[in-house]
């Protein structure tokens, strides 16, 4: 009996410390992100994720450039997984959606992008409209996207030959979600 009361306090000892340790962790910091994708004051870390998945780029006319081609963005197709991999929801479009497994989704307005790494698409700060559906994405007021690794549009050749063509590139970026205070 000893024994298992012995156990029982090194248990209770094991999950404070890690209690401690996961209460002590840091909220996400935007101080080291450029300004213009910072969230307003007033906001806070509601939900953390990270989108994996792909961009589609279509080769298309350049408005108003007669013979003249380009990569345009057509859409994503990503999961969004928490911070321990367990998948929470997923993004894809157009229209740009944030979709979590409850049902509830959010669509937003881009307000600013900044640039990302070499060879990464841009961090970006969007304004989320107001959700569908009762759950996760209920009072999401801000989507920041931050860590973007890949996704830029591809280097192969867009011309009158392939207008139409699709590419399909890899991406991975933090999609940072938060509420109002």
């Amino acid at each position: 009996m000893r024994a298992v009361t012995i156990l029982a306090g090194v248990a209770v000892l094991t999950l404070t410390a890690c209690a401690s340790q996961m209460a002590a962790a840091p909220a996400f910091k935007q101080d080291a992100l450029p300004a213009a994708v910072q969230v307003p004051a007033g906001h806070k870390v509601y939900m953390e994720t990270v989108g994996v998945g792909e961009i589609t780029y279509q080769c298309r006319a350049k408005k108003d450039m007669a013979g003249q081609f380009e990569w345009v963005f057509a859409g994503p197709d990503a999961k969004l997984l928490d911070r321990a991999g367990k998948q929470v929801g997923k993004y894809y479009g157009p229209p740009a959606t944030w979709e979590a497994n409850d049902g509830s989704k959010v669509t937003a307005t881009q307000l600013a992008v900044a640039p990302g790494a070499a060879g990464s698409i841009p961090l970006q700060l969007v304004k989320a409209n107001p959700a569908t559906g009762k759950g996760a994405m209920e009072g999401v007021s801000y989507i920041q996207r931050v860590a973007t690794q890949g996704g830029v549009a591809p280097t192969s050749a867009c011309g009158a030959s392939n207008v139409g063509a699709n590419q399909i590139v890899k991406y991975q970026a933090d999609y940072i979600f938060w509420r109002a205070a």
